[in-house]
C-alpha cells in the first residue's frame, strides 16, 4: 500500500475490541494497483475534502476458498498523491446498525452542510433481506453513527422486482441547486429526491431503465452532463449513461472497464483532483489468494473526448504515478 509502514491498533468489528495489526517492515513498494495491499478491499467509494481524497471501501474478510462474501466493517483511507494512503480506525461496522444483522456491502459518503453522511448496504435482522442505512460523523474518518435508528430504505418499498437484494448500493448526489438524490438497485435501477435532512426519502421512488443493469450505480456530474455508471452484465463490466437532467433521460453510451480480472464484480468510483479525473475500481489481483471474495482497490486515470464522452479506462499495474 503505497508508503504507508507502520503498526496501527486497528478497531475491529468482528471481535468488538482492539488488536495490533502489524503491517510489513519489508521495503516500501513502488507506487501501482492495486493501491492497498495489506487488506483486501472492495466497492471504493472517494470524495475530496480540503484538498485530501478519502477513500471509503468494504472490507473482504472471506477465507481462502469461502464461497461467498464475507464483509462486516468499513475502512477509510486517506491521500494527497494517490500513491501513499493513510489508514484509520475502522469508522462503522454493519452491526452498527441494532436493526441490522450483519453484511457491510457497498456504501457511499457525501459530505454536505458540515456532515459526512455515509449510506450503508446491510441485511435486516427483521426479514434478513438488504436494507439501505444512514450513518452520519463530524469528521471524514468518522466514527460514524446510525443517524436514523432504523433502514432508509427497506425491501418492502422497492417490489418493482422479486428478490431479497434489489435496495443495495447506494449513491448519492447532490446538485448544484441544493437537491440531493439517492440511486441504487440491483436488476432494477431507483432513485428518489433526499428531504433537506439528507436521512428521509422525499417523493416517490422512480425507477431508470439501463441496458443490463446489474448493480453498483454511480452518479457524477461534469460540464454540464450527468454520468451514470453501473455493473453491466455478469461477471461486470463498467458501463455508462449520459444526460442533461439528473433524472434523465438517460442515453446508453457503452462499456467504460472491462471485467475485472480475477472477480466477478466490478464497482467504480469517479472523481476529479488536482485537475485531473480519476476511476477507482476493484480486481481480485493481489497474487495471496485473490479473487471474487478476497477483491482489491484499484486507480486509474479517466478521460473525456471532446464531445463529452469518456474513453474506456485502461486499467494498468503501474497506477497513476503519484499526483502533484
Amino acid at each position: 500500500m503505497g508508503v504507508f509502514v507502520a503498526a496501527l491498533l486497528v478497531f475491529s468489528c468482528s471481535t468488538q475490541e482492539s488488536t495490533e495489526e502489524v503491517l510489513t517492515d519489508e521495503p516500501v513498494p513502488e507506487p501501482g494497483n492495486p493501491i492497498i495491499t495489506e487488506k483486501y478491499t472492495a466497492d471504493p467509494a472517494a470524495i475530496v475534502y480540503k484538498d485530501t481524497v478519502f477513500l471509503y471501501v468494504g472490507h473482504d474478510q472471506a477465507e481462502p476458498g469461502h464461497g461467498f462474501y464475507d464483509l462486516r466493517e468499513w475502512l477509510v483511507y486517506s491521500s494527497t498523491d494517490l500513491v501513499n494512503w493513510q489508514e484509520y480506525d475502522v469508522p462503522l461496522c454493519a452491526k452498527d446498525f441494532e436493526w441490522a444483522s450483519g453484511d457491510a456491502w457497498a456504501a457511499e459518503v457525501i459530505h454536505h452542510d458540515g456532515k459526512f453522511y455515509w449510506y450503508t448496504t446491510v441485511t435486516h435482522a427483521e426479514n434478513e433481506a438488504k436494507a439501505i442505512g444512514v450513518g452520519v460523523s463530524d469528521s471524514p474518518t468518522g466514527p460514524f453513527k446510525d443517524a436514523r435508528g432504523s433502514a432508509l430504505v427497506t425491501n418492502d418499498m422497492t417490489t418493482d422486482v422479486d428478490i431479497t437484494w434489489d435496495d443495495i448500493d447506494p449513491t448519492v448526489f447532490v446538485d448544484s441547486d441544493g437537491q440531493a438524490y439517492m440511486f441504487w438497485g440491483n436488476t432494477q435501477l431507483y432513485y428518489s429526491k433526499l428531504k433537506e435532512n439528507m436521512i428521509e426519502l422525499e417523493g416517490e421512488i422512480k425507477t431508470i431503465d439501463l441496458p443490463h443493469f446489474t448493480e453498483g450505480p454511480w452518479i457524477h456530474k461534469k460540464n454540464g452532463y450527468y454520468y451514470l455508471s453501473y455493473a453491466y452484465k455478469f461477471p461486470e463490466k463498467t458501463a455508462y449513461a449520459m444526460s442533461d437532467n439528473i433524472e434523465g433521460p438517460y442515453y446508453f453510451k457503452g462499456i467504460l472497464n472491462e471485467v475485472a480480472g480475477n472477480t466477478n464484480t466490478n464497482h467504480q468510483a469517479i472523481i476529479d483532483y488536482k485537475g485531473q479525473s480519476y476511476f477507482f475500481y476493484h480486481t481480485g489481483a493481489i497474487p495471496t489468494e485473490g479473487g471474487s471474495y478476497r477483491r482489491s482497490v484499484s486507480v486509474d486515470s479517466l478521460h473525456y473526448n471532446a464531445d463529452g464522452t469518456l474513453q474506456k479506462v485502461q486499467m494498468t499495474t503501474e497506477g497513476v504515478g503519484a499526483v502533484e
